[in-house]
């Protein structure tokens, strides 16, 4: 882990479009209210969407916890509307730059597929577009700006997904 520069001023955020947490509940709700409104035929029988669906919100939620322990246990914020304080690049960061991210994708698709859902799933393109320019590519701008060379060498080092 790197911690925050010695003599950097830089309090600001990453400036991101919308907390993502929001933007996957709403992407939830939409494919919610399209279901309600044109239902759309789901592939996979009823128990076996529940097996498949429930193991990916689990994965999603063991990927989702390891990425906020990791945060906490440096006491660096979560909210993407607070000021980073250490770069994080152990544990599960080590293996995947954005493990919060991923896990809500999962639950996100575990979601959609345990509810027969195909608007969520439809929904997951829009989705990861908007997470991946909207929020992804401002944090990974204001990481550099703010760890500069630490960054640069961990982005080169760990994917940004898998």
């Amino acid at each position: 882990m790197a911690m925050d520069p010695a003599g950097q001023t830089d309090t600001g955020t990453a400036g991101v479009i919308a907390r993502p947490p929001l933007l996957f509940l709403a992407a939830l709700l939409i494919g919610f209210v399209l279901d309600r409104l044109l239902r759309l035929p789901f592939p996979v029988p009823g128990m076996v969407s529940w097996i498949i669906g429930g193991a990916l919100i689990l994965i999603g939620l063991a990927l989702f916890a390891a990425g906020i322990r990791n945060f906490m246990r440096v006491e660096t914020p979560v909210p993407t509307n607070e000021p980073t304080r250490v770069l994080v690049t152990t544990g599960i960061h080590g293996w995947t730059r954005n493990p919060i991210y991923l896990g809500m994708f999962l639950i996100y698709g575990g979601i959609g597929i345990a509810a027969q859902n195909s608007w969520i799933l439809v929904l997951t393109l829009p989705l990861a577009i908007l997470i991946r320019y909207g929020v992804v590519a401002r944090e990974e701008a204001y990481l550099e700006r703010r760890f500069g060379d630490a960054y640069l060498d961990y982005r080169q080092t760990v994917r940004r997904w898998l």
